[in-house]
């Protein structure tokens, strides 16, 4: 029987930060370009990169 490689694909990476300060999101929204604050859809910023392709949130 031949013998193969697995293919391996990383989907899905989570982890979390305490930077115990308050965060203004809507100052950093304004300041990078690639960062988008939705407060109605989601408490959090998403930040879209293009190279590598991922979405932070």
């Amino acid at each position: 029987m031949p013998q193969t490689k697995p293919i391996v694909s990383v989907e899905n990476v989570v982890s979390s930060v305490d930077v115990n300060q308050k965060t203004d999101f809507n100052e950093i929204t304004r300041t990078f370009s690639d960062v988008e604050y939705h407060p109605e859809q989601f408490s959090g910023l998403f930040h879209r990169m293009l190279d590598p392709k991922m979405l932070i949130l």
